[in-house]
């Protein structure tokens, strides 16, 4: 079938660093075994923005949040029709992932190194397992007091600003001095069963080691500092196990079923902001900037179909 008699929609194309253009695409129909989803809205993501090692290397159409309606089925789709909502639950599916991996189960305490959007969905899915207790650490006191204050977390403790290490050896002692004062803070000097860092900066991994109990487990899903200089003597005699986890497999049915049980309380909060498709731009410098024009917190950002 030629492109020519094709129907288009908009789409926002990022070809490299802050060069995102709306253009047109032929819509073409889906495939043995595919099908297609007239996308309604798309969450912005961090990894959207900058994304570690990887770089575009062709015009890649952006936009891994998405939900919409199924439109058409291609040969063989026996258990989707048209019509139906197709939510695609990608963020809280990289949570999911995480907590697997950690073998989070009920009863044991959570600590949660960033409340982004990411973070709070730690949060939220760490409280929908059971866990005896979950808080957070940011360097962001509107942050933590949304956190708090939607019942993400039951306590929370705020960095204190500070000038950047000159040595290694500072930044490593400042890592211990700052986990030990939030662990005074929690009332838990002993440390937490599961943390997940969220933020990718290295003080912070840092600290992750020092505030997770013996034998515990620290999460790595922040995607930040390349190379990371690591307190491995002290996650090696406290037996601090360090765990990777980058985006997830098998997780949407799980993602969905909890979505739909109501266990995540007030998940729909972390939406402030929406924009339409021609404005993406204007929707990537306020996630950048973490705050809009009026001084409002920004957490996750929706562009919206048009």
């Amino acid at each position: 079938m030629s492109p020519v008699a094709l129907p288009s929609h908009n789409v926002a194309v990022l070809y490299g660093p802050k060069d995102l253009r709306v253009e047109q695409r032929s819509v073409w129909p889906p495939s043995q075994n595919q099908a297609q989803v007239a996308v309604v809205s798309t969450g912005l993501c961090g990894s959207d923005r900058k994304n570690g090692d990887f770089a575009v290397r062709a015009p890649l159409v952006l936009g891994h949040e998405a939900a919409g309606i199924v439109t058409a089925v291609g040969p063989g789709v026996k258990h989707l029709v048209p019509g139906q909502r197709a939510a695609l639950a990608e963020p809280l599916s990289v949570l999911i992932h995480a907590s697997r991996r950690a073998n989070l189960s009920s009863g044991q305490s959570v600590l949660v190194y960033g409340v982004g959007a990411i973070g709070l969905l730690a949060c939220a899915v760490a409280n929908s397992l059971g866990a005896s207790r979950v808080v957070a650490i940011d360097i962001n006191q509107t942050r933590l007091d949304f956190a708090r204050v939607n019942g993400f977390a039951s306590q929370t403790f705020c960095l204190p600003p500070a000038d950047r290490a000159k040595t290694t050896d500072e930044q490593l002692r400042r890592a211990k001095e700052n986990s030990q004062a939030a662990l005074a803070e929690f009332g838990s000097s002993a440390g937490f069963d599961v943390v997940f860092e969220c933020t990718g900066a290295e003080p912070v991994i840092q600290m992750s080691v020092h505030t997770a109990i013996a034998g515990g487990k620290v999460m790595l899903i922040g995607m930040g500092t390349r190379n990371v200089v690591l307190p491995l003597s002290t996650a090696a005699l406290r037996e601090v196990d360090i765990q990777g986890s980058f985006r997830y497999a098998n997780t949407y049915p799980a993602a969905l079923a909890l979505l739909a049980s109501g266990k995540l309380k007030n998940i729909e909060k972390l939406i402030t902001h929406r924009f339409p498709l021609q404005e993406t731009k204007r929707g990537f410098d306020l996630l950048s900037r973490g705050q809009d024009e009026d001084g409002n917190m920004v957490l996750k950002v929706m562009i919206e179909s048009s």
